[in-house]
């Protein structure tokens, strides 16, 4: 039974009410005075208290107080004659749960109640029950052809239902839910089998990487200063994570969804970014700095060269640049206190990789593997590093300035589940997701396969390297200790080939409040 205790001078003037909440099945134990609310809070188990304001001896601020410093997470709701704004704002700054204005009603007591104390249960209910309309309907698409757009408006919906589930605790509606997702990625593929080469050669193509520089930054370099901020590996789940956080200090013009090149993987669709160029493109233009999967060195080392190039072919040669790649905490902490430096340039580029190393570390250390072990974990964990790092300063820094900002990422990851056994020679690069080789052995359903390079702008070593993409959630295995490395692998974040999560990623365009 959930049991309240209720503190008012005038408590024998609220019998009815009493009276009301006995009837709906609550325990109410009362008290005069603030002194005797303190005796019962400290000698009894009480789910919520409500709390006059105005009561002799402790005062009901007082009381808050010295309540909440005994049980922090028990709900107060205070109950005043007085509307005066520096009372409410005291009370909400001693963290009240709830504030009412005498003289209240029963309808009133019970709402607050049902607020503070049942509304995970009703919002989870509510949230199962509007889910249930939306998934007829997200099924009905799913079997239907769908175009660019329309499987941009799909993801959207699932992601939120997926956050919104995830809020409710609703277990068997997140099975559900998971069943859906899985079903949309086996239909995404299979979208992007048939289209992606159309796209690629600029035939009906969405919004993909090598345009983003062209499309959604250039136009607003008139408006110094901008800053445009790429979160390596960044889901659309995990922005709509750390949006809140963010929005504390911006608001957004335009949130749109756009699609990575393929592979998705830093090293193509990073550098399409920056370069404005497809992958064989830049490899042709820029020979001593692209490097394919089986050369040695940093595959991610000319970014700046690639940007300043762009630029220039674009018209933009005189554009003031800054680019700070942030790879360790210091470093960070060193762009903080750079940013009120930045504000004379026309664009400020700010690559920030913590997500990227943290899908690694995930894979390589069992207790980042721990910490992170679904997608809600993975979110949680996304969220308190945004919180408590430099990126989060360097952001409330640009706010400082009044600037517009960029928020993007070049590729996602996707929870791998699924092995699917692959056999090539010693040069086949090690990506769980995507594969290039001239010798390559694979079960065809799991793939998409690209057997002339030229035709998708991806470069080509000898005549016969072909590409395979992984679908869905499966990661590619070898047969050389298979079974060692399946479960190694499974379970952890990849990133190279087909899904929804990996392709579907966040640009956002923000202002300064």
């Amino acid at each position: 039974m959930i049991s309240i205790l209720w503190a008012d001078d005038e408590i024998d003037i609220l019998k009815p009410h009493i009276i009301f909440l006995e009837q709906k099945g609550y325990n109410v134990v009362t008290a005069k005075s603030g002194d005797e609310a303190l005796d019962r809070f400290n000698e009894s188990i009480f789910d919520l208290v409500f709390l006059d304001e105005n009561m002799p001896g402790f005062t009901g601020l007082e009381t808050l107080v010295k309540m909440k410093a005994i049980k922090p997470n028990i709900p107060i709701v205070m109950i005043t004659k007085s509307e005066e704004e520096s009372i409410m704002e005291e009370a909400i700054g001693s963290k009240i749960s709830d504030y009412l204005i005498k003289p209240v009603n029963p309808n009133q007591i019970l709402i607050s109640i049902k607020k503070n104390i049942d509304s995970k249960r009703l919002v989870g209910e509510r949230t199962t029950m509007n889910y249930q309309q939306e998934f007829r309907k997200i099924g009905m698409s799913l079997s239907e052809e769908m175009d660019k757009e329309q499987w941009i408006e799909i993801f959207k919906k699932l992601t939120f239902w997926e956050l919104e589930i995830e809020k409710s605790g609703e277990q068997s509606v997140e099975e559900i839910l998971s069943m859906q997702k899985q079903e949309a990625n086996t239909q995404f593929f299979r979208f992007v089998r048939n289209n992606y080469k159309q796209w690629i050669n600029g035939n009906d193509a969405p919004l993909l990487s090598h345009n983003l520089m062209r499309k959604n930054v250039m136009p607003l370099l008139d408006e110094k200063p901008l800053y445009f901020i790429l979160i390596d590996n960044l889901r659309y789940d995990q922005w709509k994570i750390i949006e809140p956080m963010v929005l504390s200090d911006f608001r957004v013009n335009k949130e749109e969804v756009y699609y990575s090149i393929l592979p998705t993987a830093t090293q193509y669709s990073r550098n399409a970014i920056f370069s404005g160029m497809l992958p064989s493109e830049m490899e042709k233009r820029f020979p001593g700095k692209w490097k394919n999967d089986e050369d040695e060195g940093g595959k991610n080392m000319f970014e700046e060269d690639f940007l300043r190039n762009q630029l220039q072919r674009l018209g933009h040669g005189n554009c003031k640049l800054s680019y700070s790649k942030i790879t360790n905490i210091n470093f960070g902490r060193k762009v903080v206190n750079q940013i009120a430096n930045m504000k004379h340039n026309n664009l400020n580029v700010i690559v920030y990789n913590f997500v990227d190393m943290l899908s690694h570390a995930r894979t390589d250390m069992k207790v980042i593997k721990e910490l992170a072990e679904d997608d809600s974990a993975y979110r949680s964990l996304t969220a308190s590093w945004f919180e408590h790092s430099p990126l989060r300063d360097i952001m409330k820094q640009i706010a400082k300035q009044g600037a517009k900002m960029i928020i993007t990422t070049d590729h996602g990851t996707i929870n791998v589940k699924r092995p699917s056994k692959v056999i090539g020679d010693r040069n086949v690069n090690s990506n769980l997701r995507y594969k290039q080789g001239k010798n390559l052995n694979y079960i065809k359903s799991d793939v998409m396969e690209v057997n002339n390079p030229a035709e998708f702008h991806l470069p080509q070593q000898n005549v016969s390297t072909k590409y395979i993409f992984a679908k869905e959630d499966m990661y590619f295995v070898y047969q050389n200790n298979y079974n060692q490395f399946v479960q190694y692998f499974k379970d952890t974040f990849q990133h190279g080939g087909i899904s929804l999560e990996e392709m579907l990623i966040p640009i956002i365009t923000l202002e300064a409040k």
